[in-house]
């Protein structure tokens, strides 16, 4: 089936037939969708069974019984198993309480069956990249000479080497229990793109994954292609190593739906900076899970910059394995347009002495444009000596524009330095004011002040050219706005 689309007598129909035709027999190995219908026949969301089944269906054929084929439809099958149970989520479910995801449901949803076969992908960067085109890595990592020996880039299908293949398959299906848009990616997703440090090594240049949004329909179709891509992180004990995720979309406007997932997991005494990049079409949906894993005296930075989609959310969750442990992450939401952006973090500290340090910060600048964030620090009985800070700070620039923050510090550890705080405002009138005294236009004034509150997080990306590049698309997107809002 190609498409997804339903009325609502489809969804009264009670026979299970519905959902799917029947299929003559595959060699390629299957989600048990259907298997475990038979043995929970009460399901609670015929749409959702029916996405997972058109998922499922797209998939490419395969009759290997390789290790990494059996690793990759562990992950499917654990991903299976959650998502029968769990229906599509709507207003009345809290974490949605403020972000209406009707317009996928409404759409035709269509799977992105193969990666193009002939495209040029041109990407700027100097670093070693892997191009990921609607969910599929099209081509091997550029500069892999940069890379150090026993370092692997690429698919998990591609993955030679038993052990290696082997840690990977210990982690996967074992992560946070995430969501419904968790669970579709592990079934929709056609490859996992891994990224493998052994330990002691120290990756000096950074991985620069590429994701690209190409099918699409055009604005005002009820069509949406849907692409799964999903990273797989794992760095050894002593490990250091920097990761660039940067989200585009096709030209234009078009409308598509990018489900993606990345597993982080950060062993002893590991390293990873992490730099996260989304500039989707501002017709498109754009949802993401990060999940990270750190082990004692680990550090991991995130540095995010989200400016497009019309429905961006991002889950964030992380968990200290550890004692000694480091986490600092840095956000910065960009809403220029009818636009939603939307982060719900969860921050779990288990063990004594971990630190942790989060900034969130949004700019909403159109008057139907809103912003969310959704901020969970949660410091347990045996973080004692922990060190935790929360902020999120939301800069208003229409008179309707609207933000919605919920931080939030849960605390049962007794020997702990923790604080959090919030703020929502427009620029202040005293510093227009200092600008204008001393001869700066009121436009000038205002673009400068709007920029340099973003310029807290965007700054922190590591490399100067990757900086350099956000800022200037920053610059491009605020440019026009200043006008309307002076």
């Amino acid at each position: 089936m190609a498409a997804l689309a339903f009325t609502p007598s489809h969804i009264q129909r009670p026979k299970i037939p519905q959902f799917g035709t029947p299929r003559t027999p595959k060699s390629k190995p299957r989600c048990p969708i259907r298997s475990s219908l038979t043995l929970q026949p009460n399901f609670s969301d015929p749409f959702v069974l029916q996405l997972a089944e058109t998922l499922e269906d797209s998939l490419p054929s395969s009759s290997s019984s390789s290790l990494p084929s059996l690793s990759l439809q562990k992950l499917r099958d654990t991903s299976s198993e959650t998502l029968l149970s769990t229906p599509w989520p709507s207003r009345k479910d809290e974490p949605f309480r403020y972000i209406d995801t009707s317009f996928i449901k409404q759409s035709q949803i269509e799977p992105v069956r193969n990666p193009p076969k002939s495209l040029t992908i041109s990407t700027d960067t100097q670093f070693p990249n892997l191009a990921i085109v609607d969910g599929f890595g099209v081509n091997s990592v550029s500069n892999s000479s940069e890379l150090p020996n026993g370092v692997f880039v690429g698919s998990l299908l591609e993955l030679s080497e038993e052990g290696t293949v082997k840690r990977v398959g210990e982690f996967l299906g074992n992560g946070p229990e995430g969501d419904l848009f968790w669970s579709i990616n592990g079934i929709g997703a056609p490859d996992l793109t891994v990224v493998y440090v052994p330990p002691g090594c120290r990756v000096e240049s950074p991985i620069h994954l590429s994701y690209f949004s190409i099918e699409g329909s055009e604005k005002g179709s009820d069509r949406m292609p849907i692409s799964n891509p999903r990273v797989f992180v794992l760095v050894e004990k002593g490990g250091e190593i920097d990761i660039i995720e940067e989200f585009l979309g096709a030209d234009g406007d078009k409308c598509y739906w990018a489900n993606a997932v990345v597993d982080i997991v950060v062993g002893e005494g590991g390293k990873v900076r992490h730099s996260y990049i989304q500039k989707q079409s501002l017709n498109a949906a754009h949802i993401k899970w990060t999940s990270v894993r750190q082990e004692s005296a680990s550090s991991y930075e995130l540095v995010e910059i989200s400016t497009g989609g019309k429905l961006s959310r991002h889950n964030l969750y992380v968990k200290q394995l550890g004692p000694d442990t480091e986490t600092e992450l840095l956000t910065l939401h960009l809403s220029v347009s009818d636009q939603t952006q939307d982060l719900h973090s969860s921050l779990v500290l288990d063990h004594p002495r971990g630190y942790s340090r989060q900034l969130h910060k949004c700019i909403i600048s159109h008057s139907q444009g809103q912003a969310i964030f959704d901020g969970n620090v949660k410091v347990n009985r045996y973080a004692q000596q922990t060190d935790a800070g929360q902020l999120t700070r939301s800069l208003l620039l229409s008179p309707r524009a609207s933000v919605n923050v919920k931080p939030n510090l849960q605390i049962i550890a007794d020997d702990v330095k923790c604080s959090h705080g919030a703020a929502i405002s427009d620029l202040e009138e005293g510093q227009l004011f200092y600008f204008q005294a001393r001869g700066i236009d009121l436009e000038t004034a205002r673009k400068a002040l709007v920029l340099s509150f973003g310029a807290e997080v965007f700054q922190r990306i590591p490399y100067s050219s990757v900086q350099k590049k956000v800022e200037n698309h920053i610059r491009g997107l605020l440019g026009p706005i200043q006008k309307e809002t002076s």
